[in-house]
């Protein structure tokens, strides 16, 4: 952790920038600076799900960040009561649960559920005893909100548990990327007739209602009811939005302002963990400015509270289907590396709550290198090297901007390179994760070397054996990658959980290999 002191060294250091949401001049140039009452962060339990142990871990360091709550997503991972059917393999004991809302408890932390109530519910709708509930057949994210009886029924027992076992203030009910609002008959017919803000917001005011009645206060992602704000005025006075803003301009989603004059309190969340991140690709610099940007204008704004989500996947899922669309499995389509390699973006959240002027990213992310690994000022700038590189995605199998993958290749091993000599003084474990990253990233881009090659238009099965020898150099190097992943998530998730991730991760090799040995 940062210390104290390295809080007013850095103070002294960094540069103030000033807020780049030029849209709102008055509020830049007349800047009210408040202070979050809710300081948070966002965790993303629905894979890379963390042992006890580590959950206590991150809450402690939490804690001595200066940060206050933690809303926790939990989903199958609870150990709901009365519905232990949507509890997957990796779910906690309830004892697990008491005792870590305890933990929190006595380091200051207040624990949020986060508990998904219209979209992103596939954990709920992929099991029969609740199908009956889903929007479309096939895509299973969504419940109906037309099938009220039903779904208030269902919830009114999640929000009892979760009330039950949470003693905080707030729950969170979801309520983002709602993206079938009236796709179904039923809902089609209800929009014809009063709109997708009214299908809306009847839905999630019961579900609000649900929450008020637990002697809690409803907390929502703000997306969909800023797109469709007509019947906003409807919901709950209590309720809260989440403006979630992850390196876009402000009102992205619709216009804050105008639901903050009907009344409504809202907090502000950036991420360090988003799209397009992945196993292969950390975007560094749009996470860093994301923080120098928005959380100033989250002050600005009169933001009651400031929540630094991380996500571990998109939450988007492949399925296996069984006779009449029943799921028999479901998988994430993209994971991102653990957080386990994210301590300097929580580091640099931690500090740009704590201080009132906008965070410079170089300036902090060398004086945590300086502080934290015991670099030298040659090693630094190596390091910020990496962090401020900004990565190349691959698009239908061709880099976005180079002229090819070599290029691609070839440009990003001279940042690995640089980070793969960088020899740290103290914490070296923290630091072995930038160096993984690195070579899982090349790792990647040999495979999609080979794989371009297959789908070139030239492609005949002559050329197979020879790419059947590089495959195979490529899944030597990948299992080597995952021992390493292993060794150093040893604790941080649970045994089986890497396991996955590492087999997920080398699946399109094994895949591509299988296909080409087959034409050897």
């Amino acid at each position: 952790m940062i210390q104290s002191n390295l809080f007013s060294i850095l103070l002294v250091l960094m540069t103030t920038f000033g807020s780049s949401f030029t849209e709102e001049k008055e509020l830049v140039t007349k800047p009210v600076l408040a202070d979050f009452e809710v300081k948070g962060f966002h965790l993303d339990l629905r894979i890379q799900v963390m042992t006890p142990e580590a959950l206590k871990a991150f809450a402690k360091q939490m804690a001595e960040f200066g940060l206050n709550t933690l809303v926790v997503e939990w989903e199958a991972t609870y150990p709901y009561a009365e519905h232990a059917t949507i509890s997957n393999e990796f779910s906690y004991s309830r004892a697990e649960v008491a005792d870590f809302i305890a933990y929190c408890d006595g380091l200051g932390i207040a624990v949020i559920p986060l508990q998904q109530s219209l979209g992103h519910v596939e954990y709920i709708l992929r099991n029969s005893r609740y199908s009956h509930l889903k929007e479309d057949r096939k895509d299973i994210s969504q419940l109906c909100p037309m099938k009220t009886e039903e779904s208030e029924a269902l919830f009114r027992d999640l929000f009892k548990d979760l009330a039950e076992t949470h003693n905080s203030d707030y729950i969170h009910i979801g309520g983002d990327e709602t993206y079938l609002l009236g796709h179904c008959e039923l809902c089609s017919a209800r929009v014809a007739e009063a709109g997708k803000s009214k299908l809306f917001v009847d839905h999630m005011k019961m579900i609000a209602n649900l929450v008020i009645e637990n002697g809690k206060i409803p907390v929502m992602w703000a997306d969909i009811i800023l797109k469709y704000p007509e019947a906003a005025a409807e919901l709950p006075a209590e309720t809260i939005f989440v403006d979630w803003n992850y390196g876009w301009k402000i009102n992205h989603f619709g216009d804050v302002p105008k639901l903050q004059e009907l009344g409504f309190e809202f907090w502000g969340a950036p991420s360090i963990r988003s799209h397009p991140d992945n196993w292969y690709l950390t975007d560094w610099p749009t996470h860093f400015n994301n923080q120098k940007e928005f959380i100033p204008y989250a002050r600005e704004r009169k933001y009651q509270g400031i929540v630094m989500t991380s996500w571990s996947t998109s939450g988007l899922y492949g399925f296996t289907w069984d006779v009449g669309y029943d799921v028999a499995e479901m998988t994430q389509i993209r994971n991102t590396y653990p957080m386990s390699g994210f301590r300097i973006l929580i580091a640099c959240y931690a500090e740009a709550v704590a201080r009132k002027e906008a965070i410079d990213p170089q300036q902090f992310a060398l004086q945590y290198g300086k502080e934290r690994f015991g670099l030298t000022e040659t090693e630094l700038m190596k390091l910020w090297d990496f962090l401020s590189y900004k990565p190349e995605l691959i698009s239908n199998g061709k880099p976005v901007w180079s002229k090819d993958i070599e290029e691609m290749k070839s440009t990003y091993e001279a940042v690995r390179k640089e980070i793969l000599e960088l020899n740290p003084m103290k914490n070296e474990n923290e630091f072995t994760h930038f160096k993984l990253m690195a070579d899982l990233r090349m790792n990647y881009l040999d495979f999609k070397q080979i794989e371009s090659r297959y789908n070139s238009d030239g492609f005949s099965q002559e050329m197979a054996a020879p790419l059947v020898e590089e495959m195979e150099e490529v899944l030597a190097q990948a299992k080597l990658l995952g021992a390493r992943f292993s060794e150093l998530n040893d604790g941080f998730l649970y045994e089986a959980e890497i396991q996955e991730q590492n087999n997920l991760r080398m699946l399109p090799m094994q895949v591509l290999y299988s296909r080409l040995s087959k034409l050897k």
